[in-house]
């Protein structure tokens, strides 16, 4: 693939979702959903983040390092733990797991 289709397929995707944004926003106020049109949209982001944490904590032959300094955060956020300490605490054992060669 040359650099300047790579560039082409870049800008086309830009463009549309800027489009896709703007219609949001002139459209927005023009129509009111359902309730459960508004159930579902906020069922789907949560649906897309979990999607999106679990594939960027499952790299494909990563170890067991980074999804356990997941797993340390998620336990410390469900206890409530201040947020900085939650990202000490994922970082400090991930990189230790590392640093002991489980990466």
């Amino acid at each position: 693939m040359s650099t300047g289709a790579i560039l082409a397929g870049v800008a086309a995707l830009a463009v549309g979702t800027f489009a896709f944004r703007l219609i949001g926003i002139a459209l927005r106020g023009r129509r009111e959903l359902s309730v459960s049109a508004e159930k579902s949209m906020t069922t789907a982001v949560a649906v897309v983040f979990v999607a999106l944490v679990a594939t960027s904590t499952f790299p494909r032959d990563a170890g067991l390092a980074l999804p356990a300094g997941v797993l340390v955060a998620a336990v410390l956020a469900w206890r409530r733990a201040p947020f900085v300490l939650v990202v000490v605490a994922a970082t400090a054992v991930t990189a230790g797991l590392r640093w002991l060669g489980v990466s």
